[in-house]
């Protein structure tokens, strides 16, 4: 998401305001790839069709994706990272190169089936300090100019995925909706362009975040369960978050004389682990929610029809910015590996079974834990714990999350083991003084899983993929030195 990442599955429709396009209805799934151990791309097509997810939205254009959703039919949207915004609004040629190399070459070497560009991704959220309100709309414009000289702008549609925090309603309702003040001339003349050129409204709604930055939010509000009190905006109920957030984009867009522009919900979904919020029994019930909620097509109060969206995110990504909060790296309705976190039915051929990744290598089956004879009150554990956090992943650890339970030793070796596993098992990642040994018994206990990695994936040109913090080597290095 884009809270720092930011990867969606739902039924889509696509629908243009200047021209109809025929598309595939089906599912649809945000891929993100900040991982220390990623996929194979061909193994998460693989999943991604066997699963029936007739759609992927990608956060940029990294050619082994791209070639493996070649021929698969599969409808993707490529994106364009927020730091080569400026790049691209400054240089119509950088655009021009930019499509020609992303989208020309895959649509007409690979028939990979590129349906959106997104430029950006939530390039307005407040958080930035609007470091790319000068460069977003001329980057759009750019590259909408560049596919127009390529010939595919009826194939191709250039959209920015925003933040939902771009509109709000004045009076807490949505018919109170209008565009933040500070960007509302961007924003109509982006809407205006975006609708000029048969382009949707991109947005990403979340309730967890709501849930997660306000204690006072209705929890059940954020679900589908009809269990809240609901709110009364004139003639229209609203049961749930998502319709009400929607709907008060739906003014927003209707009072600036864009009440036809079509809308995806780029990014919806909720994770399963860093918070006391963040779990499976809630992902579940969202996810579940929000697909029975869509599933007849009806839409929101004030916007009949299939709602268009990707649900935030396929697998989780043990390398994204936990800056937002410690969930960010749990969003998956996928662990890692590629194994299903809970029964869902995305209303495709799964029936509520999602299906495992398939020619998934692990590796050895063993752990890197604490010594049963190392005491707690060794000097060493404080630094040897923030190491191990701060090079591997220690988001599971913590009040409310899947290994909060655990005692202080298990937290130690949880965090001893993450560094290890996120370093290929090599002996030297589990060398902490006197601390630390491998066992072959699988310390996970209870909704605790301490994970076994998988083997590394070796992209086109060979290479190892980099790790947080650097290469294996250097980490390796490193622990040596400070040890």
């Amino acid at each position: 998401m884009g809270w720092g990442s930011s990867l969606g599955v739902v039924l889509l429709c696509l629908v243009s305001v200047s021209m109809v396009w025929s598309s595939v209805n089906g599912i649809g799934a945000n891929w993100g790839t900040q991982a220390s151990h990623r996929l194979s791309p061909d193994i998460v097509v693989k999943l991604l069709r066997q699963n029936g997810i007739q759609k992927v939205k990608l956060f940029d254009a990294e050619y082994d994706t791209l070639r493996a959703l070649g021929r698969s039919g599969i409808e993707v949207m490529v994106g364009i990272p927020n730091d080569m915004l400026l790049t691209i609004a400054t240089s119509v040629k950088a655009a021009e190169k930019w499509v020609a190399k992303n989208v020309s070459t895959h649509i007409s070497n690979n028939n990979v089936n590129i349906r959106y560009v997104a430029v950006g991704n939530e390039p307005f959220l407040e958080t930035y300090n609007g470091t790319f309100i000068q460069s977003t709309y001329p980057a759009l414009q750019n590259i909408q100019s560049a596919l127009i000289k390529a010939g595919l702008s009826n194939q191709v549609k250039a959209t920015v995925p925003l933040n939902a925090d771009v509109y709000a309603s004045s009076g807490g309702l949505p018919s109170g909706g209008d565009f933040r003040t500070d960007i509302r001339d961007l924003m109509i003349a982006i809407v205006k362009y975006l609708s000029d050129n048969g382009a949707p409204f991109t947005v990403n709604i979340y309730p967890f975040i709501s849930l997660y930055t306000d204690d006072n939010f209705p929890v059940e509000y954020a679900f589908f369960d009809g269990n809240a009190s609901p709110i009364v905006d004139g003639k229209a109920t609203y049961y749930n978050m998502f319709d009400a957030n929607y709907d008060t984009l739906v003014w927003a867009l209707q009072k600036n004389g864009f009440g036809n522009l079509p809308i995806i919900v780029g990014e919806i979904g909720w994770p399963t682990d860093g918070d006391r919020n963040a779990n499976l029994v809630y992902a579940q019930r969202f996810n579940a929610g929000f697909m029975s909620h869509i599933a007849g097509g009806k839409g929101t109060p004030m916007r009949a029809g299939p709602i268009d969206a990707y649900l935030f995110s396929l697998i989780d990504e043990d390398a994204k910015s936990i800056q937002p909060g410690n969930f960010e790296r749990h969003w998956g309705i996928f662990y890692y590996d590629g194994s299903p976190k809970y029964q869902l039915n995305l209303g495709t051929t799964n029936t509520g079974t999602l299906v495992k990744a398939q020619g998934v290598e692990y590796l050895e089956p063993k752990w890197c834990v604490m010594r049963p004879s190392a005491k707690l009150d060794d000097p060493q554990i404080p630094p040897s714990m923030s190491y191990a956090c701060g090079l591997g992943d220690c988001t599971s650890l913590g009040y409310g999350t899947s290994c909060g339970n655990l005692d202080a030793r298990g937290n130690i070796s949880f965090a001893f083991n993450s560094y290890f596993q996120i370093n290929n098992q090599l002996d030297t990642a589990c060398k902490f003084p006197n601390l630390s040994m491998t066992t072959k018994t699988n310390p996970s206990v209870g909704t605790c899983r301490f994970p076994i990695m998988i083997k590394p994936y070796y992209g086109g040109a060979g290479r190892l993929q980099k790790l947080p913090g650097g290469l294996v080597a250097a980490l390796v290095l490193l622990l040596v030195t400070l040890v």
